[in-house]
Parts: C-alpha cells; structure tokens; sequence
C-alpha cells in the first residue's frame, strides 16, 4: 500500500507536468505529419505512416521518461519533501519503486494514446492494420520501461541535466549496439576493440525491441521472438532498479 501510495502521487504530479503535454503536441504533429511524408513515395503513403508513427511513440515517450524520470527523485531531495516522506515506517527501496510504478503508469497511458491516434489516423486513411503494429507498440512501451528504470537510477546519484544527458546517449547508443561488436579487423587484439566488447555486452541492446520494419510492411513476427524481447527488457529492467535502490540506500538525506 506504501508503494501504491507514493506511484499515485508521482502519477498525479507527471499528469500536471506541462512539459507531458508540450511533448504530446509535437507527437501529434509528427503522426499527422507523417501524411506529407507519404506523398513523396508513390503507393507507400500507408507504410511511411506507420513507420514515422511508430518511430514518435518511441521517440516522444524517452523524452517524457527523460525528462520526467530524470527528475523524480532528485525534485524531492531539491525540495527535502523527502525527509517527510523517509520520516515515515516506508522503506527506501519502496519508494524508489512507488517512483518508478508511477511513471510507468504514466508512459502506458501515453503509450496507448499515442498508438490509438496513430492506428485511427492511419484507418481514416484508409490502410490497415494487423497484430504485428500493436506488438511493435508493446515492445516500445517495454524499451520505454527500461530507459525509465535507468532514469530513476541516474535520479538517485546525479543531477537531471546530467541524467538526461546520460539517459539519451545510452538511448541513442543502444539502437547501434553493433556497431560495438562489428568493429573493422584492424582493431583486434587492441584495448579499443576490449572496450567496445565490454561495453556492447553491458549497455542494453534497445535493437531487440524494434520491429517496426516488420510493423510497416505488415510482415509477420514470430511470437516466441516477443516474448524473449520482453523477458530481456524486464531482466534488465529489474536489475537497474537494484541498482537504483541500492544507490538511494545509501544516499545521505
């Protein structure tokens, strides 16, 4: 109940963040204007919707969990609202996970309203849609929760600035993981090629979750494939929230 408590109250604050609804609008913007994108390619007016529709769910939604989870924790330090919270029997651990159950609820609301917008954007415009584009919005909405529990954790230790910035580098370096593991041949056997293995290896491969190739080109998508890509999200997931706990623990406040 202590956990539910402190997740409705970080859920009402994000509501009223007016920086949710500024990111919405240019979601919006971006699906609506994705119909002036589909005109330059003849006949796949339908497919290049989809795809820039799917690619602003993902997009927007890290910002809002940037931006929004960057400062979850640290606000409540800045404002020391959190010695009336810690003052209470409530363990640490409990609320970094109230935090984090919060804007989770948050992100899968703005999931779902950003994904009903675009599959009815996309039906008044006459295309169709199949299992495989409500799978790739899952899977974003799944990305979406690990780069939140990765955000809470940077909310723990360092400022948000810094967070964010942190946040969407790893972000941006997860979709080019390969790159990490493909390194050209001269590389081997130098510390440069140890160094990009260790960090391929460590950093979440956000790659696993984007299947919105398959999703525009209505192609299908094996289900066991989904299934592993959530199981992935959630280990990972559940391991940075450790972390997140742990580095709260011991935070002197």
């Amino acid at each position: 109940m202590r956990i539910l408590a402190v997740a409705q109250n970080t859920f009402r604050e994000a509501v009223r963040d007016k920086v949710l609804y500024v990111l919405l609008f240019f979601a919006a913007v971006a699906i609506f204007g994705s119909k002036a994108l589909g005109w330059i390619s003849i006949g796949q007016d339908i497919k290049i919707i989809k795809d820039i529709s799917l690619a602003a769910i993902s997009v927007f939604g890290v910002l809002i969990a940037i931006f929004v989870g960057t400062n979850l924790v640290y606000k409540e330090i800045d404002k020391r609202t959190i010695y009336t919270i810690i003052c209470r029997p409530m363990c640490r651990f409990e609320f970094v996970l109230g935090k984090y159950l919060g804007l989770a609820a948050l992100l899968a609301l703005v999931t779902v309203i950003m994904t009903l917008v675009a599959a009815v954007y996309i039906w008044t415009l006459g295309g169709t849609l199949d299992a495989v584009f409500f799978w790739a919005a899952l899977l974003i909405y799944w990305q979406l929760l690990l780069i939140t529990a990765l955000a809470v954790l940077l909310s723990s230790v360092t400022s948000p600035i810094l967070g964010a910035i942190i946040v969407f580098s790893a972000y941006v370096v997860g979709h080019a993981t390969e790159i990490l593991a493909d390194l050209p041949a001269h590389f081997d056997g130098t510390p440069t090629k140890a160094v990009m293995e260790f960090a391929y290896y460590v950093l979440p491969n956000l790659s696993n979750f984007n299947i919105r190739d398959l999703a525009a080109n209505s192609m299908p998508v094996e289900p066991g494939y989904v299934l592993w890509a959530l199981a992935y999200g959630t280990v990972y997931t559940g391991m940075l929230l450790v972390l997140a706990a742990l580095a709260f623990e011991d935070k002197d406040v």
